[in-house]
């Protein structure tokens, strides 16, 4: 079975701590300075409490990032005539739950399946897709920011001068949009009209245009807010 052909190979039970975060879409187990990481999506959750089962792409809580495959699960439901993968939320039992899982892991190819329980007893099922180097997930990991608004979400850089009260412009790197696919080498970045004309004038980021400008970090949601301020 591939399940336990997944778990003879990487033995999750060794490992202390697991986190799953739906932004970046890794799944890492650790302990001490010893680490796995996995890509992974979310396929639906099953209640302890209410003996129900609800597919993640019903859920308003999971990100687009990690649900977007059981839309495929969904459609496969359609063309099938399989109401248990178009129904977004049903009675069930933790038998069927494991079920379903398995259909969606077949589906889109997993690697393995991890099954995570919260404080209110409720079954996350984890399909997990690759694994990934620690050095690639923790470049990931960094592209991200825990902002006291937003919690967590991808890095963004502006000059000290830019915020969310005053108007005094937003000039970028390149044309954005929120939620947008970024190269890996690329960043959200943004500047004021007056960091701009010394940018120009020293005839791109010298030292000293660098340091007029205090670049700070903020998250995507909060540098998509003082963009709109700024249009």
């Amino acid at each position: 079975m591939a399940q336990d052909k997944f778990q003879q190979e990487f033995n999750l039970n060794y490992y202390d701590n697991w986190f799953y975060d739906q932004n970046t879409g890794i799944l890492t187990f650790s302990t001490g300075n010893q680490e796995l990481n996995f890509r992974y999506f979310d396929v639906g959750s099953f209640s302890t409490k209410s003996n129900t089962w609800k597919w993640s792409w019903n859920n308003n809580y999971t990100l687009e990032k990690v649900k977007k495959q059981t839309k495929t699960i969904r459609d496969f439901g359609t063309k099938s005539d399989f109401p248990k993968l178009t129904d977004g939320y049903f009675e069930s039992d933790e038998i069927e739950a494991w079920e379903l899982t398995a259909i969606a892991f077949k589906i889109e190819k997993g690697i393995g399946v991890y099954r995570p329980v919260d404080e209110n007893k409720l079954q996350i099922f984890l399909a997990i897709t690759e694994l990934i180097d620690n050095e690639t997930a923790q470049k990931i990991k960094d592209k991200y920011v825990e902002c006291g608004t937003h919690d967590s979400n991808r890095i963004a850089f502006v000059c000290t001068h830019l915020n969310k009260e005053t108007k005094v412009g937003f000039n970028e790197a390149f044309e954005t949009s929120e939620d947008m696919e970024l190269e890996d080498d690329d960043d959200f970045q943004a500047w004021c009209n007056d960091c701009e004309t010394i940018r120009k004038k020293e005839d791109g980021w010298t030292d000293h245009a660098i340091d007029f400008a205090k670049i700070k970090i903020v998250c995507e949601r909060c540098y998509f807010e003082i963009k709109e301020l700024n249009q």
